[in-house]
């Protein structure tokens, strides 16, 4: 096995852009730096991370090839919770001109996670603090018919026909989505990232992990930043909790190269954030 120290050159030439590299072959380089990376950092995490409540996807961010893995049936749809908010944002922005609504969360009183609310919020700041309340509101009038198109076009598997408001927004357990999609999808907002919506939601994502839910990511790092989004959805593992935390996090994030999502049994999705934060530190060690 190759050590992660010595991977490290490997890592350098992967989140190289290709045109700053000058060597005649360079175009042959990321290939086997993939491929020593992708055995590096498997067994970085096998060795640090092997608690079987972690599961994990490793995606170079550019190709999109799996460069680890460990998550039982990741081609299964299953609840993720939070992680399906930028889509209903985008099916919602499809019907109003990419315009969003500010709004007022008050916590419990308008049925968000946060006991005393985010206070006044824009798309950017619902994505960053993961506002259930904002969302609640924005899908209120959304259809399952209303999101297909969106499903359909970042490649996600549709919600039911009979679904309708907040479950679009991945609000109770019934759309459900395999994870291999997911990390698919988000890669999809990398590509069409100059369109307003996404731009937004991007814009959340960085203050995710400035400052929001998935601020963990970013103190582990220290440097490059990151776009995190977490979610919290209910488990379904054999051994049942009440709920697994999720988080999906692209760096750097101006320019991502490397995509990690994580998913830990029976926490919430900030807790999730805080182990994707350190098995990112790991490899970048």
């Amino acid at each position: 096995m190759v050590s992660i120290r010595k991977s490290l050159p490997l890592l350098l030439v992967l989140l190289t852009p290709l045109a700053s590299r000058s060597r005649p072959d360079a175009e042959h380089v990321p290939e086997a730096a993939c491929s020593l990376f992708a055995q590096s950092a498997a067994q970085a995490f096998n060795n640090e991370f092997p608690n079987a409540d972690i599961s994990f996807l490793l995606l170079n961010a550019r190709t999109g090839q799996v460069l680890a893995s460990r998550w039982d049936q990741p081609n299964v749809p299953i609840p993720l919770g939070s992680l399906t908010k930028p889509f209903a944002a985008l099916a919602y922005g499809e019907h109003h001109d990419s315009h969003f609504p500010a709004y007022t969360c008050r916590g419990f009183e308008t049925g968000c996670w946060r006991p005393g609310g985010h206070g006044e919020l824009d798309l950017a700041a619902a994505i960053a603090y993961s506002c259930n309340s904002y969302f609640r509101f924005l899908t209120a009038e959304l259809r399952a018919a209303d999101v297909s198109p969106t499903a359909s076009q970042f490649g996600i598997e549709p919600p039911d026909g009979e679904m309708s408001g907040p479950e679009l927004a991945g609000l109770g357990p019934r759309w459900r989505i395999s994870p291999m999609r997911m990390v698919r999808a988000y890669l999809r907002l990398l590509a069409v990232r100059e369109q307003p919506a996404v731009r937004e939601i991007l814009a959340g994502m960085e203050r995710s992990a400035r400052q929001g839910t998935g601020a963990e990511v970013d103190r582990a790092l220290h440097s490059g930043g990151a776009l995190v989004k977490t979610g919290t959805a209910a488990c379904t593992h054999p051994r049942h909790a009440p709920g697994d935390g999720f988080a999906l996090a692209l760096v750097p994030a101006d320019e991502p190269r490397i995509l990690l999502m994580v998913r830990v049994h029976g926490v919430p999705g900030s807790r999730a954030a805080k182990t994707a934060g350190q098995m990112l530190r790991r490899i970048g060690e």
